[in-house]
């Protein structure tokens, strides 16, 4: 599938996707493929120009089936996904894509779909950037995706109480079951056990995870933090690994023995 380029993606009236002139080549995207998939052939046609002028190699698909025959077809480094498809919902497609693939996706989002957007990080998106964005927010956001992807992984086996996290096979074990995580959270779980008993602010933990250009994004750190939680604590609103410090950060509980939760009383 190929679509024309436009010269100038600047933010669109009807469709208020995009700001910003088109960065210069990256020489870091170079030889790296992004599968896009985005139903508004304005919309791909602008991202679509976005994408190679920052150096990306592009793959395009307006439909859920396309996407997975693109998938299949050219082993994208990275997916860049509108969750709202003519053919199946965005959802499915996040499903079907992690069933057989560990490749970065990131998440295209309204305001409105907050519930949504939720959902599509349980099922394996990475991360996600909400109507309107910026050219410079996106690309930002698709370099630390292909960067947490690449990152090699350390040996240590970082152990607190039931949880345990394997960093040579990343596998993250809680009451001997395995947890699959996101990159992102899986990331965030290691940056915050390897400072286990410090208080890590919110800027320092955007930065590690995103970079320098995130150190503000607290509201998408909460969002990945909260998935986190539903799937390592034994009682997600009652946390005893990953310990919110009010208005500074998160704290990781000291590695030591953590004593089984009493049962509820009736």
């Amino acid at each position: 599938m190929t679509e024309s380029s436009l010269s100038s993606p600047r933010r669109d009236a009807q469709f208020g996707h995009l700001s910003g002139p088109i960065p210069a080549t990256d020489s870091r995207a170079a030889g790296q493929q992004i599968l896009l998939v985005e139903a508004e052939a304005p919309t791909r046609r602008l991202l679509h120009t976005l994408f190679r002028s920052s150096g990306y190699q592009v793959a395009l698909a307006a439909s859920g089936d396309e996407a997975l025959e693109q998938a299949a077809r050219v082993t994208p480094d990275a997916v860049v996904l509108d969750l709202k498809l003519p053919d199946v919902n965005g959802l499915w497609l996040c499903r079907e894509l992690r069933e057989w693939s560990t490749v970065p996706i990131i998440v295209l989002s309204d305001d409105a779909e907050e519930q949504i957007t939720v959902e599509a990080l349980d099922l394996g998106a990475d991360d996600y950037v909400t109507k309107p964005f910026g050219n410079d927010e996106l690309l930002a956001r698709i370099r630390a995706a292909l960067r947490r992807a690449r990152r090699e992984p350390g040996q240590p086996v970082l152990e607190c109480g039931e949880l345990r996290v394997d960093q040579s096979a990343r596998r993250v074990m809680v009451n001997d079951r395995q947890v699959h995580l996101t990159p992102t959270e899986y990331e965030i779980l290691c940056y915050l056990m390897m400072h286990a008993g410090r208080v890590v602010t919110y800027p320092t933990l955007l930065r590690a995870i995103w970079g320098e250009s995130y150190a503000d994004a607290t509201a998408s750190l909460r969002v990945f933090v909260a998935q986190l939680r539903r799937k390592i604590e034994p009682e997600p609103d009652h946390p005893i690994y990953v310990l919110t410090e009010p208005r500074i950060g998160y704290r990781f509980r000291k590695r030591q023995p953590i004593p089984p939760l009493m049962p509820k009383s009736r």
